[in-house]
C-alpha cells in the first residue's frame, strides 16, 4: 500500500498555486492596443478672392432727350451717358449727375431764349453731343459739346462741358488731384499751352489771357491715353471764326509733377 506523503502534497499545490498566479498576472500584463484616433475631417478654406473692378460690369451707352416747348419756342435735342449693367450707389449716382447736368444746361439755355421774342421761323434750339475720351478702366472721362442758337442771334454758339469720373471712388475728379501736393501743375500746363497755341496762325497775342494759369481758363480738361487735353472754347484764345481750340499736354510734359499713385499714374510707371 502506498501512502502519500503530506509534505510533497502540500508542495505540489504550492507549486500549483503559484504557477496559476504567474499565468494570472502575465496575463493581465499584456498591453492592450490603443485604439485608433478618429481622424478629423479638414475644411478646405477657400483663397480670399478679390472683388472684380466696378467698371468691367458696366457698359456706358447713351440715353436720347428730346423736348420741346412754346413758350419759349425750342427744341431741345441731347446724348446723355448712363452706365448699364449694375446697380452700384456709384453707378447710380453717376447717372443722376449727367442727367442733372444735361437739365441744368437746357434749363440756362431756356432762360436765355425767354430773353428774346421770337416773330418767325422755328425758335431757339439745343444740341448736346457728348464724347468718352479716356481709355478703357475706372476713369470716365466725359467731352460734352454744348451747340446753342438763340433766335435772333447772328450765328449759334459752342461751349464746353467736362466730367471727369472716378467710378471706383464714387466722384468727380479735380485737376489738383493728378499731381503731388504743393505742384505748380497750371504754371507747368499753361507754358505748354501757350508755346503751342503761339504756333498756331489764331493771332493768340490779342488773346492771350485766355490761356493764363488760372483756374477757370484750364476747367475744361480731359484724361486721354495720349495726355491731358485741354479744350479752349470759343472766344477763349482765338476768335469766334476759328472755333474752339484743343491743346494735347503729353504726360511726358508733366511727369516730374504727376502723382504716381494718382489717377493717372499709370501713364508715367
Amino acid at each position: 500500500m502506498i501512502r502519500n506523503n503530506p509534505r510533497k502534497i502540500s508542495l505540489g499545490i504550492a507549486l500549483t498555486t503559484i504557477l496559476f498566479v504567474t499565468l494570472a498576472c502575465g496575463a493581465s500584463a499584456t498591453p492592450i492596443p490603443p485604439s485608433p484616433t478618429p481622424e478629423v475631417a479638414t475644411v478646405a478654406v477657400p483663397p480670399t478672392q478679390t472683388p472684380a473692378p466696378l467698371y468691367l460690369s458696366v457698359t456706358l451707352t447713351s440715353v436720347p432727350h428730346d423736348e420741346t416747348g412754346d413758350n419759349p419756342i425750342y427744341t431741345a435735342k441731347a446724348q446723355i451717358p448712363n452706365l448699364q449693367g449694375s446697380d452700384d450707389e456709384r453707378v447710380v449716382k453717376f447717372n443722376n449727375e449727367m442727367a442733372g447736368l444735361t437739365q441744368e444746361e437746357i434749363g440756362r439755355f431756356k432762360d436765355n431764349a425767354r430773353m428774346v421774342i421770337v416773330t418767325s421761323g422755328s425758335g431757339s434750339g439745343y444740341d448736346q453731343k457728348f464724347t468718352l475720351l479716356s481709355a478703357p478702366g475706372n476713369i470716365l472721362s466725359i467731352k460734352f459739346d454744348i451747340n446753342t442758337y438763340i433766335s435772333g442771334a447772328a450765328h449759334p454758339t459752342t461751349h464746353t462741358r467736362v466730367v471727369n469720373y472716378d467710378l471706383e471712388g464714387g466722384q468727380d475728379l479735380n485737376l489738383d488731384q493728378l499731381f503731388l501736393p504743393g505742384a505748380d501743375y497750371l504754371k507747368t500746363i499753361s507754358t505748354y499751352c501757350i508755346a503751342d497755341l503761339k504756333s498756331r496762325p489764331i493771332d493768340f497775342t490779342v488773346n492771350s489771357a485766355g490761356a493764363e494759369p488760372n483756374s477757370q481758363n484750364y476747367g475744361n480738361w480731359n484724361i486721354t491715353p495720349n495726355g491731358l487735353l485741354i479744350t479752349f472754347d470759343e472766344y477763349q484764345v482765338a476768335a469766334y471764326a476759328l472755333g474752339a481750340q484743343l491743346v494735347t499736354v503729353p504726360y511726358s510734359e508733366l511727369k516730374s509733377i504727376i502723382d504716381p499713385n494718382g489717377p493717372i499714374g499709370q501713364y508715367v510707371q
